[in-house]
């Protein structure tokens, strides 16, 4: 596998950091549904404004989801770009079947 530059690597990085936390997942999982907005969210979650801007901020930055702003709302997406980004980099990882073992370490 080609090592990664820094602008590949700041992507890969920032989205495997978003999905690290169990809430953003359970967002991402809810947005899978259709889009919503931050209030239903919030409502499903049982969190408050603050604490899910703060997760949704994260998200957003990694790339993950999208938001489109109508009126007062702010609705949220997923950004199914990004997720193929991440899938893609993991798929590298498949072709590593068949991995040489290392040779025994000598110390003197």
């Amino acid at each position: 596998m080609d090592s990664l530059s820094p602008s590949t690597s700041a992507p890969i990085v920032a989205g495997f950091h978003a999905l690290s936390e169990p809430l953003r997942l359970k967002v991402l999982e809810l947005l899978q549904e259709q889009e919503l907005c931050v209030c239903d969210l919030c409502e499903t979650l049982g969190v408050t404004q603050s604490k899910l801007s703060f997760h949704l901020k994260t998200l957003k930055e990694a790339g993950l989801v999208r938001s489109r702003q109508e009126g007062r709302w702010i609705y949220y997406s997923l950004n199914i770009a990004q997720f193929i980004v991440l899938e893609q980099y993991l798929s590298e990882y498949r072709r590593l079947v068949h991995i040489v073992p290392a040779r025994s370490c000598k110390n003197p």
